[in-house]
């Protein structure tokens, strides 16, 4: 079973569309989470779990998807092997790449580095 795997990962973060980057902004924060990472076209929130809620406006060129956090390089790039897709290091300095789920739904399969830095 474990061959015909095509990838593993927890649950890291869903994201969303929003129309309105900085309202939606504050009302996560009114709700518990804290910004990690804040753009113009982009924005990662988290709880005090580490779950996170990524913020797309309509600028965005990220697409709406479920976030899987693998622990390794080595585990992502085997999965993007698997899934003939090319890595993408973010301007973060996580590394990733999208493909299809279950439903034809989008996934994100992402690492982050141990010197990985939140930006604001």
């Amino acid at each position: 079973m474990e061959k015909d795997l095509r990838f593993a990962g927890t649950v890291d973060h869903l994201a969303v569309k929003t129309d309105d980057l900085a309202k939606d902004v504050a009302e996560y924060e009114r709700l518990g989470f804290s910004v990690e990472s804040l753009y113009e076209d982009w924005a990662m929130m988290r709880d005090a779990r580490g779950f996170g809620i990524a913020l797309l406006p309509p600028n965005s060129k990220h697409p709406q998807h479920i976030g899987l956090k693998v622990e390794t390089l080595e585990e992502l790039q085997t999965a993007a092997t698997k899934e003939n897709r090319p890595l993408r290091e973010h301007r973060d300095k996580s590394v990733s790449f999208y493909t299809k789920g279950v439903g034809g739904n989008v996934v994100e399969l992402v690492y982050y580095p141990p010197d990985f830095e939140k930006e604001s």
